[in-house]
């Protein structure tokens, strides 16, 4: 890993890819709550002649504490990371609470983005307030209800057992101010102001922030595009990493394609 010092905080961060096109836009990614890097799968971190960058978000990972307590915390986070590591066009992509800080990001910076992917994310974000109350009395039944509602019906038991491993070893305090921070997201004034290269990902069977909110948030932002992958839950690009992960890749593929033909196109105008 490598860190990258924010206001005495150190974030961690891994950078990948090999025979980089300098064309491609690189990818910025964001995990939900809970959760680090590694939650994206392999296929997604490791693009084809794409610059990929997974961050820790603080508290969460190798980043240090503390975490933060609202989305918007979280965007300034990642803007003051961003800028450290001299990004200054690239595409955010973000799942569940990440992609509910990757909306902000895109609400506030829009100049900084050639296009933004959202994964099982809407333009509010509410948590159960069950979920909410178990979180703060039982943390093993509470991550065990977060992995039941974060998989397909019928998932097989080793991907649950990894997934549930993997966020228990969040701190609970971290989890549950994750979960809260996300309760109070409301990006739904600002939303109509995007004009960014929109890509929406959600599961069909997503049971934490099911597909209707997707289609509110392809609704909201102008030109967008949805795509609703059948047989999976909220950890859509876990259930399937090649399919998310080619579709991020084609997502780029146009955002560079769209770029280039901007630059070859010969300036008409007259002055």
């Amino acid at each position: 890993m490598e860190i990258v010092t924010i206001n005495n905080r150190a974030i961690a961060f891994r950078r990948y890819g090999r025979r980089v096109d300098p064309a491609r836009p690189p990818v910025v990614l964001l995990h939900g709550a809970g959760g680090n890097h590694l939650v994206w799968p392999a296929r997604m971190r490791h693009l084809a002649a794409t610059s990929v960058i997974a961050v820790d978000l603080p508290g969460h990972g190798e980043s240090s504490p503390p975490a933060c307590a609202t989305i918007d915390t979280f965007t300034e986070l990642v803007r003051d990371v961003v800028d450290a590591l001299e990004l200054d066009f690239f595409v955010l992509a973000g799942h569940s609470m990440g992609g509910a800080i990757a909306l902000d990001f895109a609400t506030a910076y829009a100049q900084r983005l050639a296009g933004l992917m959202v994964i099982g994310a809407g333009p509010t974000m509410p948590v159960s307030a069950k979920l909410i109350e178990t979180l703060r009395e039982d943390f093993a039944a509470a991550t065990a209800m977060i992995v039941r509602y974060s998989y397909r019906r019928g998932a097989p038991e080793e991907e649950l057992a990894l997934y549930l491993a993997h966020l228990r070893q969040c701190n609970p305090e971290v989890l549950l101010e994750d979960l809260l921070a996300c309760a109070a997201f409301d990006a739904t004034e600002n939303l109509a102001h995007l004009t960014l290269p929109t890509l929406i990902v959600c599961g069909q069977e997503d049971r934490m922030t099911p597909p209707s909110m997707s289609q509110a948030l392809h609704a909201a932002i102008r030109g967008s595009e949805l795509i609703v992958v059948p047989d999976a839950g909220h950890n859509v690009m876990v259930e399937h990493p090649d399919l998310v992960a080619g579709y991020l890749a084609q997502f780029i593929d146009k955002i560079t394609n769209d770029q280039s033909s901007n630059l070859q196109s010969p300036n008409l105008s007259i002055s």
